[in-house]
């Protein structure tokens, strides 16, 4: 896919570009699915690390909406 068509495509309305992901998401296998979500051994350790540092202070942890409107001040 060019550029070109990759911008003409998110000239659709919101709903036709929800229902073009969508249907592009169902496209995949489960087989393609993972081939591209496999996660890499850097990324688990990682994982793994903000588990243990969770589960020692989970009272640090904050909440989805709190987080998204960090990042959304930070704009």
């Amino acid at each position: 896919m060019t550029a070109a068509e990759f911008a003409e495509l998110l000239k659709l309305p919101p709903s036709e570009r929800a229902e073009l992901a969508i249907s592009l998401w169902e496209s995949l296998t489960d087989k393609e699915r993972d081939a591209e979500f496999e996660l890499r051994e850097t990324d688990l350790a990682e994982l793994d690390r903000r588990w243990e540092e969770h589960a020692a202070d989970p009272e640090s942890a904050i909440s989805w909406s709190e987080l998204r409107q960090n990042l959304l001040d930070k704009k």
